[in-house]
Parts: C-alpha cells; sequence; structure tokens
C-alpha cells in the first residue's frame, strides 16, 4: 500500500462536485419543497380533507428518508456517479406516472414511492461525494451545493404555478419529471476519488493494523454507529426537527390563500422564503467555517430560534407580515441545514459518516412521516391552518433540547480522550526519565 495524505482534496474537481451537487439540491429538494403548491389542486381532484392528501407529500418525505440506508450501502459497494444516475431514472418515472392521475392510491405510490426513493439515490450520495472532497472549506462547500434548493425554489415557485395555470396540474407534473431526468447528467459528474483518498486510506490503515479483519470490512454499512447515545440523541433532535421543518412549506401556500390572497401572491410567499434560507445557508455556512463557536452551539441557537419564529407566526395576517415571518423562518431554517449534516462529521468522524447519514436519515423519516398529517388533522379539527405553525414550533423547540445533550456528549468524549493523552505523555517521560537515570 502506498502512503499517501490522509487529508481530502479540499478544492480542485473537488468544486466541480459541489456544482453538481447544487443542481441535484434544486431538483429533488427544491421540487419537494414546492410540493405545497399542488396541494389545493389534489386536493380537489380527488375531492378529499387536507390530512388524507397531505399523505401524498408525507409518503415523500418517508421514502426520500428510509432510502437514505440503501443509498448509502449502494454507495459503498458501486459508485455515487451511479446510484445518483439510478435516482435519476427513478424520480422522473414517479413524476411521470403521477401526472396519470388514476387515484390517490396511486399517487402515493408515484409521487411517494417512486419519487421518493430517486429523490434518496441522489442527495444521499451528493451530500457524501461533498464531505469526502472538502475538510477544512466542508461548510462553505457544502453551504453552496445546498443553497441549490433554495436557488431553485426560488425559481420553481413561480414557474411551477404557471405550468399549474397553462397545462393543469397533472401536466405541470409530467414537464417537472422531465426536468429531473437531468439528475442523470449531474450524478455523471460525480468523480468517484482515486484509491488513495481519506475515505479508503483510513479505512485500510485500520485494516492492516488488524489483519483479523477481512478487506471486505471497509465497505459495510455500520449498523453499530447506533450504539453511540451522541448519535443517538442527534437522530432523536432530527426526528422532532423532521417533523417540524416539513409543516410550513406545505401549509404557506394554503395558509396566504386562507387570509385572501391571490394565488400568485402566496406562491411569491415561497420564493421569499427560498430566498432567506438561501442567504441563511450561506452566512451559517461562512460562520462555521471560522470556527467561532461550535456548530452544536450554533445549531441549539438557530433550532431554537426557529421554533420561536413559529409559534408567533399566525400573528401575520397581511401579505407583508406573512413575508417577514416568512423570511425570518427561512433565514434560520437555511442556518439549520448548512451544520446539521456537517455535524454528524464531529459526532462520528470521516470514517463513519456514511453510515451515520444513513442511519440520521432513516429514523429520522419518521418525524416527516408523522409531521405533515398531524399537522394536517389540526388543520381538519381547527377548521384554520395556524394550527400547523404551532405543532411546527413546538416540535423544532423541543429538538433544541437534544442537541444540547449531544454537544455536551461530544465536548466530554472529547476531554476524556485528551486527558488520557496527556496520562499516556506523562507516564511515557517518567519511565524514560527512570531508565536514564538507572542507566
Amino acid at each position: 500500500m502506498d502512503k499517501c495524505s490522509v487529508d481530502p482534496p479540499d478544492g480542485g474537481y473537488g468544486w466541480v462536485v459541489v456544482t453538481s451537487a447544487f443542481f441535484i439540491m434544486g431538483l429533488t429538494a427544491a421540487v419537494l419543497k414546492n410540493f405545497g403548491l399542488f396541494f389545493l389542486d389534489i386536493q380537489r381532484h380527488y375531492s378529499t380533507c387536507a390530512s388524507t392528501t397531505s399523505w401524498v407529500t408525507s409518503t415523500t418525505i418517508a421514502v426520500f428518508h428510509l432510502g437514505a440506508p440503501l443509498a448509502s450501502a449502494l454507495s459503498m459497494h458501486m459508485s455515487q456517479r451511479t446510484v445518483i444516475m439510478i435516482g435519476g431514472i427513478l424520480a422522473t418515472s414517479g413524476m411521470v406516472l403521477a401526472s396519470l392521475g388514476l387515484s390517490l392510491p396511486w399517487m402515493y405510490v408515484s409521487m411517494g414511492v417512486l419519487q421518493g426513493l430517486g429523490i434518496s439515490l441522489c442527495w444521499i450520495p451528493a451530500n457524501s461525494m461533498v464531505s469526502h472532497y472538502f475538510k477544512h472549506w466542508r461548510p462553505v462547500a457544502y453551504a453552496v451545493a445546498s443553497s441549490g434548493e433554495c436557488v431553485f425554489a426560488m425559481i420553481f415557485s413561480p414557474f411551477f404555478q404557471w405550468l399549474i395555470e397553462i397545462y393543469t396540474w397533472q401536466g405541470a407534473v409530467l414537464i417537472i419529471g422531465g426536468l429531473q431526468l437531468n439528475l442523470c447528467a449531474c450524478g455523471a459528474l460525480m468523480r468517484p476519488l482515486p484509491p488513495n483518498s481519506v475515505m479508503q486510506n483510513s479505512l485500510q490503515d485500520k485494516l492492516v493494523s488488524d489483519s483479523k479483519y477481512p478487506k471486505k470490512a471497509a465497505v459495510t454499512f455500520q449498523w453499530s454507529l447506533i450504539q453511540r447515545p451522541e448519535l443517538l440523541l442527534y437522530i432523536m433532535f432530527a426526528i422532532l426537527a423532521a417533523a417540524s421543518f416539513f409543516i410550513p412549506p406545505l401549509f404557506l401556500v394554503p395558509y396566504a390563500n386562507s387570509r385572501g390572497m391571490e394565488q400568485y401572491w402566496a406562491a411569491s410567499v415561497l420564493s421569499v422564503l427560498a430566498c432567506a434560507d438561501l442567504l441563511g445557508r450561506l452566512m451559517c455556512g461562512w460562520l462555521a467555517t471560522l470556527r467561532l463557536v461550535r456548530n452544536l452551539q450554533l445549531l441549539t441557537v438557530v433550532v431554537t430560534a426557529g421554533g420561536v419564529v413559529l409559534l408567533l407566526f399566525p400573528i401575520a395576517e397581511s401579505y407583508w407580515g406573512i413575508v417577514v415571518f416568512s423570511s425570518l423562518y427561512g433565514f434560520l431554517f437555511g442556518c439549520v441545514v448548512a451544520i446539521h449534516v456537517t455535524s454528524i462529521v464531529d459526532i462520528v468522524g470521516l470514517e463513519g459518516f456514511d453510515s451515520a447519514l444513513g442511519l440520521f436519515m432513516l429514523l429520522r423519516s419518521s418525524g416527516g412521516f408523522v409531521g405533515p398529517p398531524a399537522a394536517g388533522w389540526l388543520v381538519d379539527w381547527t377548521n384554520d391552518f395556524s394550527a400547523g405553525f404551532y405543532l411546527s414550533g413546538i416540535c423544532l423547540i423541543l429538538s433544541s433540547v437534544f442537541v444540547v445533550f449531544v454537544d455536551r456528549l461530544v465536548q466530554k468524549k472529547k476531554l476524556f480522550v485528551k486527558q488520557a493523552g496527556l496520562y499516556v505523555d506523562t507516564t511515557d517521560h517518567l519511565n524514560n526519565k527512570a531508565n536514564h537515570t538507572d542507566a
């Protein structure tokens, strides 16, 4: 085995990877974020209540998360490039089949299962590639890549609304499926790191030092990571946060409509939300790179603030009031997104990142699956979309408590390792001194 640097490239072709990930985020997460534009049309088409209609989005979110371990495992055994291209085909197929509009269960399968799995097979490997190509600039690189979701969301909000009015919601869904076929081209740009890269190098070094483990262990999904209390608590944060995050985009446009806004004005609020989201990601990614505070500390602050904004959201009755609160929430949401995935590296290290991300996404799916229908049930019960924002805010504030516990555990572990290292160094020094005296 050739001796090589254990540091990621931290640039070079990595910026091509970031650009590709930028478009992948836009063609997956931004599409999912704008599903709220189709909510009322689908509800009227099938003559169903809000809670039943919201299961379409919930199924997409759940499958997106449940497919994360599969996406991680396939990336280890194949390559991120191949997995993303497969995901692009699945996402396109799901939207094309959904455009037929045969029945609501058909929507659950097509726009829910196929679209969700396709998004998962694209989103997970894209994040993995960005994390492996960067170290020092990782927060900034991830912030730039994830900002594709915001940029495309700003463009898609009025564009999707225009498509719905010209081609109906079914025609719009068909065109969106065609756009998602570009995910295959983005996947083709994801060049795998050479064999002497950081991930394989660190894993192979471990294998050399312990020859009883077979070489295949380097590509095995690490299910045992779930036993780490700090990761388990972080996943609890993710479950509550997921229950919260998918509610506002789904009910923001219906809430604005319920306050007397026309459809285009209501849709423009999503563009404002996306613009503020973009600003939050870039600013928080830059702040995280400066290392002025720990990532988990910063995450606690922005998550708590985001929950407070959501609880206060229903006091906004006018267009400009909704715009102000949407901007505040969008900015804070962007801050969370910029650091919540890269914080996993702080918890398990880079060598466990792929498996931990898969577990993280898998288990937080329960929050994304339950959150929107629960909010929809509250809306049906109270006949007021404000109830969804109250539920979202409460879940987000509760999730911040778990981040505090995770930060304390991580700091305790680092302190223990540091003290153990100092003890070993002191012992070696005393032993060397005693040997020198005997001589």
